[in-house]
């Protein structure tokens, strides 16, 4: 049986992955959405003109996530992309016991959820022959900013771990994708209270994703301005950064209690 190309997105309730679903729905792609909100994924699918596969799956149920994949695939054949899109964002400070429940959260959502996504897929993608594992990191990935110690580590740890799976892939037609996008104006940035330089839509960030998956793109930073941010800020030595970021704006803390239960 012949299948329509298809992509499997996380995150796709709102935001980029949002975006992401419009963008190969357009293109007249099957889409699978995963979000833990089904009303929220259900007005997703509303406005695309393409079949969509919803799943309302957190990406920490790792069961459930590996059933959404293979359902997937019987309905829809093994994807050309599959994008771990779903990420988290909260400021945490080391010195405060509470905060390390938040540090949890934080990695289990954007690096474990991200292996989550892709692994049941790269069996299918290896046999076939063919298929792009593609994870969204961040340019917050590249130092670790004050007050955003587990974000940035948790982004730092997605930018190397989808660098080992791409190496470990090489030979086997599955190619492996980073993405490390700048500022985006969705909710997770709109309560950051500092200046966020080149600020993209999820839509024009969408695009230039979708462009850079495209053309098999194994690392790419976006916008290309946030590219030659990233290039200095690897270039700066530990003195000179500590000294010029010592009072950068910090993302604000979320307490505990404010986080979803497992599952919800």
């Amino acid at each position: 049986m012949t299948h329509p190309r298809a992509a499997f997105i996380t995150g796709a309730s709102e935001g980029i992955g949002a975006a992401l679903a419009r963008r190969y729905a357009a293109r007249g792609w099957t889409v699978g959405l995963v979000a833990r909100r089904r009303e929220l994924l259900e007005n997703v699918a509303r406005d695309l003109r393409a079949p969509a596969c919803l799943y309302p799956v957190d990406v920490r149920d790792a069961a459930s996530l590996r059933d959404a994949a293979h359902d997937f695939i019987a309905k829809a054949g093994v994807p050309e992309v599959v994008i771990g899109n779903a990420g988290v964002s909260a400021g945490n400070l080391t010195e405060i016991g509470d905060d390390l429940e938040v540090c949890e959260w934080i990695f289990d959502v954007n690096v474990i959820g991200v292996a989550r996504t892709l692994q049941p897929f790269v069996g299918p993608m290896r046999e076939a022959r063919r298929g792009r594992l593609v994870g969204i990191a961040s340019v917050a990935g590249i130092r670790g900013m004050p007050g955003a110690g587990a974000y940035c580590s948790s982004k730092s740890a997605v930018i190397t771990y989808l660098e080992s799976l791409r190496v470990e892939l090489r030979g086997t037609g599955v190619g492996v994708t980073t993405l490390l996008p700048g500022y985006i104006a969705t909710s997770m940035t709109d309560k950051n209270p500092y200046p966020m330089p080149f600020m993209l839509s999820a839509d024009e960030a969408a695009r230039r994703f979708v462009r850079a998956i495209d053309d098999g793109r194994r690392q790419a930073i976006i916008p290309w301005q946030m590219a030659l941010v990233g290039r200095v800020l690897r270039l700066l030595p530990p003195a000179v950064f500590d000294a010029l970021f010592v009072r950068a704006g910090r993302k604000p803390r979320r307490s505990r209690v404010e986080l979803p239960p497992d599952g919800a």
